[in-house]
């Protein structure tokens, strides 16, 4: 048989638990390895795949859907995702990586990266990020016009949540500037007595957005569209989407919790100068930040991926050379 020395494009799997912020990690990842690498990206739902612990244990695979191309990388993200990757881990020309702090030892797949706030000590096996990754891209220009976006959530485990505190200080900012246009949304999360006082606000200059009705580019496009960002702690995926982005973002001011991991890693970015306190808002308004350089932990991740060489930049494989599942 004769065949083409024009190399495949890598092939990565993503298996998912469809939890939305594991999938966001997930997607990040795979959108950047696309663009660095040529990748192509195929999605593996692990709730339709049944794996035994014992399988998990003995890196013995499921039977697996025959339309899935061999992959170079399995990427997973979620615990309930490990006994999948950890079935396939001895697949033969194929990496293996996990995203976030796993539940087994590290050293059964080729590579994992984590949070900073787990506490773990980088290595050339774990790349240690600031925060989550997740899917934005920094925008090669912010806008001059005055326009803010402010992103809230809700109780959580790692602040104490407070509606009064939280409506006073997006009160006083709208207070504090007038002459900007304002977009207030708040999440899932937000508790409903607050979301009718936030409804309330809303004017000529106040947008007030229902998180049960936006589209999926809803949040992208307002981050474009937006000169200053403030946003309540208590989501750490929030936080760094809107630091990626580029636009100055400040944090709304929550008591955080004792021992939390990831109240932590918020007071990380904020001592890094990614995002600004409360007490910063001049700063914050004024367009002003204390990095240079956006918070582009997915592009970063995924150049380790790369020098790694979890996964080729070109492809391993030469068009019709048969990938093995063995």
């Amino acid at each position: 048989m004769v065949t083409s020395n024009i190399p495949e494009a890598p092939v990565i799997w993503l298996l998912t638990d469809n939890k939305p912020g594991h999938r966001n990690q997930l997607k990040g990842l795979g959108n950047r390895l696309r663009v660095k690498a040529g990748a192509s990206l195929y999605w593996v739902n692990t709730l339709e795949v049944n794996v035994p612990l014992w399988r998990a244990l003995l890196a013995m695979p499921p039977a697996m859907d025959k339309a899935l191309p061999h992959p170079d990388l399995i990427i997973a993200a979620g615990t309930g995702t490990h006994k999948l990757l950890l079935s396939l881990r001895r697949f033969k020309n194929t990496r293996t990586l996990v995203i976030m702090k796993p539940g087994f030892p590290r050293t059964w797949v080729d590579g994992v990266i984590i949070p900073a706030h787990d506490g773990v000590t980088e290595n050339q096996h774990t790349l240690v990020t600031e925060g989550a990754i997740n899917t934005v891209t920094p925008l090669a220009k912010i806008t001059d016009k005055p326009e803010a976006l402010l992103l809230l959530g809700g109780p959580s485990s790692h602040f104490n949540w407070d509606d009064d505190v939280v409506f006073g200080q997006v009160t006083h900012l709208i207070g504090e500037y007038p002459q900007w246009r304002w977009t207030i949304s708040g999440s899932r999360r937000t508790p409903e007595a607050l979301r009718i006082r936030l409804n309330e606000l809303a004017g000529p200059k106040i947008t007030v957005a229902d998180p049960d009705t936006t589209h999926e580019d809803w949040l992208s496009h307002s981050v474009a569209a937006s000169r200053a960002i403030w946003v309540t702690p208590d989501s750490m995926s929030m936080v760094c989407e809107a630091a990626t982005s580029g636009v100055p973002t400040g944090l709304l001011q929550l008591q955080q919790r004792p021992g939390s991991r990831v109240a932590s890693g918020v007071q990380r970015l904020v001592e890094t100068g990614y995002v600004a306190r409360w007490s910063d808002h001049a700063t914050v308004m004024g367009g002003k930040t204390g990095q240079e350089t956006p918070l582009w932990e997915a592009n970063r991740a995924a150049q380790w991926v790369i020098q790694r060489g979890l996964v080729p930049s070109t492809g391993t494989m030469a068009k019709g050379q048969k990938r093995s599942n063995t």
